[in-house]
């Protein structure tokens, strides 16, 4: 069973060690519920690979700290090593290190200044629709009530507010087919697609600031698509944009503004998820900020803490782990940015 009294570093480089590649995280979390059910002062719930303790304590205020167990493909980066300040291995920063910190305050803070529920969640990096946080708030949206919430993403020891939204769209520009040695007798698509292109690299981008925090959009190409064979001139390309909206935007507003970028196309929104605000100006969250300290930024990308605005529940990302370093062969964290980090939450649900 993991020990959890044991030092946050060694904690870490345990649960590292702990294959849990995303779809295969029952070792990880029967280990986990075996450590906290030991632990009196928790009521423990469980949906699948997904883990869920909390303090019942009668407290004003409730907060939530979240992580996800599950890891990208293990590239011969297991087990851990140790090198000077570093910790090496599959997950280190992303995000097992913060997961540590969550499981160090579930077992040494019984009595904290606020009511604390914490989760440990399943299949985050894969595709959304198995993610185990998107479950719980579907299944059993009560076990995720609180006031403010903490994930645990790295974020390099920095508070980052919110995050952007993302939507995918398909523009399709429309030909004539033809035989490509009378191509006269055609209108090429993929030729056609040049306009599009243009408004592209004409597009500035907007730099917003939202509660505080500045953020930067992002409208780019991801993929062209066109072409029959090699000797016919194609009567249909598609330009697939990908477009990373602030969180002063609806996901609505955010396909209202993309279809008038592309006047005149057609336009069709293959996937999207929205962005969720900072919530950096409720009273927890400010509490938090002054426990931990830094200057916050905002989250340039997307992240489950939309999920938590989705039920009302403002939140931020925090933790150890250097996000540039996530899912690289040669992964690591700084033993260091852990102990700073279990330092600043354990202030902040102790003082």
């Amino acid at each position: 069973m993991l020990d959890l009294t044991q030092d946050v570093r060694a904690l870490t480089a345990a649960i590292v060690d702990l294959e849990s590649v995303s779809g295969a995280e029952k070792a990880l979390a029967d280990e986990i519920e075996r450590a906290l059910a030991a632990l009196p002062h928790l009521e423990l719930d469980r949906s699948g690979e997904t883990v869920v303790a909390r303090t019942s304590l009668g407290r004003g205020e409730r907060v939530l700290i979240a992580g996800h167990i599950d890891t990208v493909p293990v590239a011969a980066n297991l087990p851990s090593r140790v090198e000077g300040d570093l910790l090496y291995g599959c997950g280190t920063s992303d995000m097992k290190a913060g997961v540590a910190v969550a499981l160090r305050l579930a077992a040494t803070v019984p009595a904290p200044n606020r009511d604390v529920t914490f989760v440990f969640y399943d299949c985050e990096e894969i595709e959304a629709e198995r993610n185990g946080l998107a479950r719980v708030s579907r299944d059993h949206p009560g076990w995720l009530a609180a006031d403010f919430a903490v994930l645990m993403e790295p974020t390099d020891g920095v508070i980052e507010g919110g995050c952007q939204g993302t939507l995918r769209a398909e523009i399709t520009v429309t030909g004539k087919r033809a035989h490509s040695a009378r191509s006269w007798f055609g209108v090429n698509a993929i030729h056609g697609a040049e306009p599009v292109l243009a408004r592209l690299n004409a597009y500035r981008a907007r730099r917003p600031v939202v509660d505080g925090l500045e953020y930067h959009e992002g409208l780019n190409a991801v993929r062209v698509e066109g072409g029959v064979a090699g000797n016919v001139i194609p009567d249909a390309c598609v330009v697939t944009v990908n477009y990373r909206f602030a969180p002063d935007l609806s996901l609505e507003e955010a396909q209202t503004h993309v279809r008038e970028v592309f006047d005149g196309y057609e336009v069709r929104f293959v996937d999207a998820a929205p962005a969720a605000r900072p919530g950096l100006t409720h009273p927890v969250a400010a509490a938090f900020t002054a426990a931990v300290g830094g200057t916050p930024r905002a989250k340039l990308g997307w992240t489950d803490v939309a999920r938590f605005s989705a039920l009302g529940v403002p939140a931020v990302n925090y933790g150890p782990g250097d996000p540039n370093l996530a899912h690289q062969q040669g992964e690591y964290v700084s033993l260091s940015k852990i102990v700073e980090s279990e330092r600043a939450m354990l202030d902040w649900l102790t003082t």
